[in-house]
């Protein structure tokens, strides 16, 4: 069971988004839309809960509903992977109810807590791992978790991937050298970085883009598999308007991007975001419009 899991975690980890309406309440419909749109496009592993999708601007009852939604949405024809995190209590409680809904793995966030040690760290994950049978994938964004860590952590038998998302492939491979056990290394921080983690070792990749295009996602994960890097980065080099521009504002258009640009090509029936993120600007919508007439994803 859990060499099947990592073996469709090699590949694209499709984070798909939380739409919400103009009274920015979730939008149930689109999000069905949002998952077939993945589904019909042969995405073998969906995280609901995930940074594309808000998870931070969800209560914890919504968490918990858009998991239930998307799971028995996918009915098992792609890998449910749940976002948990906050409190290590809490995060043990939305791992418990993944778990309870029928979903596939949990992924657990970044600690939002600003004081991080190594030993708090093994513990929380420890206390995570304990409350859930399911396969759990560790997501790191800071190098505070370091190699060290991951390499006692991901002894716990549950423990089968890292989703890293810190931009720097010396240390991201000084963990994979660090980590003894046999487990999926999953880059992170997109189609941008997926080139250079693979040379690292990666083996799988996260995309938000693949929300809007899985065309291109499958272009980058082929070339990446046959090891052609040439490849590759023409990809690269096709997808970095968009990219660059989800990363403008200090990574603050990350999702407004995404959501825009699902808008504009009708896949979801409004762009809204909750704050602390917010709209795109005028000019913003309109850079948008320009990369997907440039992808020729729809006539203007």
């Amino acid at each position: 069971m859990t060499t099947s899991i990592q073996s469709r975690l090699k590949g694209i980890n499709a984070i798909n988004v939380t739409p919400f309406d103009n009274q920015l309440e979730i939008d149930w419909e689109s999000l069905k839309r949002n998952v077939n749109f993945l589904l019909d496009r042969g995405i073998q592993a969906i995280y609901p809960c995930g940074n594309t999708g808000e998870f931070y601007a969800l209560t914890l009852q919504e968490a918990k509903e858009v998991t239930t939604f998307v799971t028995e949405a996918i009915a098992k024809r792609s890998l449910v992977i749940a976002g948990v995190g906050y409190d290590a209590k809490t995060a043990s409680e939305l791992a418990a109810h993944a778990e309870q809904a029928g979903a596939d793995g949990i992924m657990v966030h970044q600690p939002v807590h600003p004081y991080l040690l190594s030993a708090g760290l093994i513990a929380y994950y420890k206390q995570i791992a304990a409350s859930t049978k399911l396969p759990m994938i560790l997501y790191v964004r800071s190098e505070q978790i370091t190699s060290e860590v991951l390499a006692e952590v991901a002894e716990l038998p549950n423990v089968i991937a890292v989703k890293y998302a810190v931009n720097n492939p010396p240390s991201f491979r000084k963990a994979v050298e660090a980590v003894k056990k046999d487990i999926v290394w999953i880059c992170g921080t997109a189609e941008m970085w997926a080139p250079s983690f693979y040379a690292a070792g990666a083996e799988g990749f996260t995309s938000g883009m693949v929300n809007v295009d899985t065309e291109r996602s499958f272009a980058m994960l082929e070339a990446l598999q046959a090891g052609n890097y040439k490849q590759a980065m023409d990809v690269w080099t096709d997808i970095l308007p968009f990219e660059e521009l989800r990363e403008t504002n200090k990574n603050g258009n990350n999702v407004s991007v995404v959501k825009e640009a699902m808008y504009q090509l009708g896949l979801i029936s409004n762009s809204a975001v909750r704050p602390p993120i917010a709209l795109l600007q005028d000019s913003e919508k309109s850079r948008v419009t320009e990369i997907l007439k440039l992808w020729k994803l729809k006539s203007y």
